[in-house]
């Protein structure tokens, strides 16, 4: 079992299985498989061995007192993603937030809503400041 706080990053298809889990909650092998919309589709087996090396990182746990198991994400969401945050901050941004903005907003535009939940962002951040 990983101690807390020290689970791994997770590859870019343990990340959409976990984006599964999150929305779906526990499910089965074949339940995250059909969520899984890909084209083609992802096998059952490859599912099944990405869950069982997830289980052995502690990104899932599984519960196994029914005959189907039924996995749960045992990472939390928005912990998880702040650590990939961070990391992209230190690795291609030298820890800059406004660089990693500037090029997240040059790269795919925010649509207006997102630009306004942005600007009440930025106002409540000046007015915390000391």
């Amino acid at each position: 079992m990983m101690r807390r706080g020290s689970a791994p990053q997770p590859t870019p298809a343990e990340l959409e299985i976990l984006q599964a889990l999150w929305a779906r909650g526990p499910s089965t092998v074949r339940q995250v498989q059909e969520a899984l919309a890909r084209n083609p589709p992802i096998r059952y087996t490859t599912v099944l061995k990405l869950l069982q090396i997830m289980t052995e990182k502690g990104l899932v746990s599984r519960d196994e007192r029914e005959r189907t198991h039924v996995y749960r994400a045992a990472v939390n969401e928005r912990a998880t993603k702040k650590r990939m945050v961070v990391d992209l901050l230190d690795r291609a941004f030298e820890g800059s937030s406004l660089g990693l903005v500037q090029q997240a907003l040059s790269a795919r535009p925010a649509r207006p809503e997102e630009l306004r939940e942005l600007r009440k962002l930025l106002d409540r951040m000046t007015r915390e400041e000391p």
